[in-house]
């Protein structure tokens, strides 16, 4: 089994940044990919970002050049840091993990209970 516990999310003004932590506990070695999905009132959950035990990354395209996802050494945590946040990043943010890197598109076998992110003036 694998826990995963998102914290960091909170309010913030448009334009300015955030970095969500998740800490990956558990089994830990059956973890090969870890994102970052989000979920706003009314649609469906968006992978933004993954990344790798080796430390290949992948982005969406909404969130391109403005978020970074890193893990600590042990990977035994995931960062995700937004800049330059929009009123349309407002979402709870998930943590997901999986021994597939496919399965955080479709499904992950892991998820966090998430983080509100809430970007307003």
């Amino acid at each position: 089994q694998v826990q995963l516990v998102e914290s960091g999310g909170g309010l913030v003004q448009p334009g300015g940044s955030l970095r969500l932590s998740c800490a990956v506990s558990g089994s830990r070695f059956s973890v090969y990919a870890v994102g970052w999905c989000r979920q706003a009132p009314g649609k469906q959950r968006e992978l933004v970002a993954t990344i790798t035990s080796g430390g290949r990354t992948y982005y969406a395209d909404s969130v391109k050049g403005r978020f970074i996802i890193s893990r600590g050494n042990a990977y035994n945590t995931v960062y995700l840091q937004m800049n330059s946040l929009k009123p349309e990043d407002t979402a709870v943010y998930y943590c997901a993990a999986d021994s597939l890197i496919d399965r955080l598109f479709t499904g992950p076998t892991y998820s966090g209970q998430g983080t509100q992110v809430t970007v307003s003036s």
